[in-house]
């Protein structure tokens, strides 16, 4: 289970990418997701957006290390794009297939944007949608 912090720290991530470009879904996975995590766990979070460009995807990283470094935590990122989810062999990665299964999500913009603390545990944990 997310604990509140790692929540917080992702939110600012999609906060910062929002202002650079327009985040699609925005989820976080591994043991941080799991409620396993070490102390020095790392914070995996997949990105995906309708286009993206190497320099986006090194502008991203940049974020991530900034919010990161002003958090405390090592933020990992993964990159898709729509068409490479749909249409790439990427769609078919078994790291997407894990984020689909274990990922909480915390922005959809299909959805009502930003998933805020006041969600119920079974949305905010929800699985594979």
């Amino acid at each position: 289970m997310l604990t509140e912090r790692d929540r917080q720290i992702a939110r600012e991530f999609q906060r910062r990418l929002a202002e650079v470009v327009p985040v699609l879904d925005l989820r976080v996975f591994g043991s941080r997701a799991r409620g396993d995590a070490a102390p020095d766990s790392d914070l995996d979070v997949f990105v995906e957006l309708e286009t993206c460009t190497p320099g986006l995807r090194q502008r991203i990283s940049e974020i991530a290390w900034e919010v990161g470094f002003e958090m405390d935590r090592v933020i990992s990122t993964v990159v898709a794009t729509r068409e490479e989810l749909e249409r790439g062999a990427m769609g078919a990665n078994p790291l997407v297939l894990n984020v689909e299964r274990e990922g909480v999500r915390l922005y959809d913009q299909d959805g009502d944007g930003p998933l805020g603390a006041g969600i119920s545990a079974s949305d905010s944990e929800s699985v594979g949608n």
